[in-house]
């Protein structure tokens, strides 16, 4: 463990490598290592004036060490540490505003590969750092001569908020109304199982528990629900134990993913709009955030049930920060992340299947029921990913064959661009050299196919 007051020598060109728009996420040690995690922790602190920070860890082999670094980084600065141990993300949000402290880190690389690592952060109120609002300035402090640090050194402490954030996630449904379902739970072996054991002391379910255990070798590969790959285990698991839902989450579990009770995986997109009628319901005209790739059938459930649609550019610190700007009672990304006035406009990856729960136990209806007329009405892709070697090239010749007949092109996030019948969004990874297509259509299965054959040819 690192416990000099001066900075240690790190190689500073890894530092940069580290930092990416939302959050830091490096090969470990290559990039992220001990000493760059020191690094953070002291520029964190210098640069918020931060008095008392909530730190937390994913489940990874690397996440003890870099977390113990982090915390000596912020010590040397004169930071109180609030050590809350494995979590989530979404308990290192709720951790900081529960608490009243100056900020938050999370070490996580959530969905990555084994080799990788990384961290996330809040400050007070759980307000999001990303590169416009503090992520760029940590990096050059990292990466710079950081001095000899505080005359006295920040203290350590370990917290213990897992009852409080559980009674908080509660509080969102209405928990004498819900209904003994059988729930099939994926953890992944991430952060996830233990939070579910204490949710499910309250709620009326059966659970049938897969790869439950926090295991940082994952022995059953990385947790991505988002991959078609990750998905055969859960999906099968509902068909035969006759399950209600499905549930699966990514390794540090601030997103969700929901399987009905046929196994099939549900798009995030058709769940953001079912969560948004949900919360029309019981707050009329509020406003609700959604991200640029799928519209459509948000803006229309959203507009019926009177409610204003209020689109942010993808990404966790763009919409958090669209989510506070308009008040929005809630928020959703196709990607999985739900986002909640009430949960101090954070994601959380808990909420969500609750909401769900109680939404099957009122309505008495299954959950392929509940999304049939939307998937119906709007078919869309998905996400499709295409690695290529020149991205502003490649969607330049796309805006130049569909430029003619566009109703509408946005350009708030990559590029969207709307037909009568169809629309489509395609945007650059932020931590990847791939583009992001999504296409919809209204109610044409048909055109879906040949559209989406079409943009592949053009993408190339």
């Amino acid at each position: 463990m690192i416990t000099t007051a001066a900075p240690p020598t790190v190689d500073i060109a890894a530092v940069y490598q580290c930092f990416k728009a939302y959050d830091v996420r490096g090969r470990v040690p290559e990039q992220l290592n001990e000493g760059v995690a020191w690094r953070i922790g002291r520029a964190y602190a210098e640069l918020f004036g931060a008095r008392k920070v909530a730190i937390g860890r994913d489940v990874r082999v690397t996440s003890v060490p870099l977390a113990n670094a982090l915390s000596e980084g912020l010590r040397s600065a004169g930071t109180t540490v609030c050590d809350i141990g494995l979590c989530g993300t979404e308990e290192i949000y709720f951790a900081t505003t529960h608490m009243g402290l100056d900020g938050g880190i999370m070490v996580t690389a959530s969905h990555n590969p084994p080799e990788y690592n990384g961290m996330k952060f809040v400050r007070e109120d759980a307000q999001p750092v990303g590169l416009a609002s503090g992520l760029r300035e940590i990096a050059a402090r990292a990466a710079g001569d950081q001095g000899r640090g505080a005359v006295v050194r920040g203290q350590y402490e370990r917290m213990n908020v897992r009852a409080a954030y559980v009674r908080h996630i509660l509080s969102f449904v209405d928990l004498p109304t819900l209904k003994p379902f059988k729930v099939v739970v994926n953890a992944g072996n991430g952060c996830a199982g233990p939070v579910i054991d204490a949710l499910a002391k309250s709620l009326p379910v059966e659970l049938v528990k897969l790869n439950h255990e926090p295991d940082g070798s994952f022995p059953n590969g990385v947790p991505n629900p988002l991959l078609p790959e990750m998905r055969a285990e859960t999906a099968n698991a509902v068909v035969q134990a006759g399950a209600d839902l499905g549930v699966a989450w990514d390794g540090d579990f601030d997103r969700c993913f929901l399987f009905d009770e046929r196994g099939r995986f549900i798009d995030g997109y058709y769940i953001v709009g079912l969560l948004a009628k949900t919360f029309l319901a019981k707050w009329p005209g509020a406003k609700i955030v959604h991200d640029p790739r799928l519209v459509w059938s948000t803006v229309d459930l959203v507009t019926r049930g009177g409610g204003v649609p209020v689109m942010s550019r993808c990404g966790h610190t763009n919409l958090k920060d669209a989510m506070r700007s308009a008040n929005a009672v809630y928020g959703g990304e196709m990607s999985g992340h739900h986002y909640f006035r009430d949960f101090a406009y954070c994601d959380s990856g808990m909420i969500p299947w609750l909401i769900v729960l109680e939404l099957l136990s009122r309505s008495g209806a299954r959950l392929s029921e509940l999304v049939a007329e939307r998937m119906r009405r709007f078919p869309s892709s998905g996400e499709i990913n295409r690695e290529v070697s020149d991205i502003p090239a490649v969607t330049q010749r796309v805006i130049e064959h569909y430029r003619d007949d566009a109703l509408d092109t946005s350009y708030l996030d990559g590029v969207s661009m709307e037909f009568p019948e169809w629309r489509f969004n395609l945007r650059p990874s932020n931590t990847e050299p791939l583009l992001r297509l999504n296409i919809e259509t209204r109610g044409d299965e048909l055109m879906l196919r040949r559209r989406t054959q079409e943009l592949m040819e053009l993408l190339g």
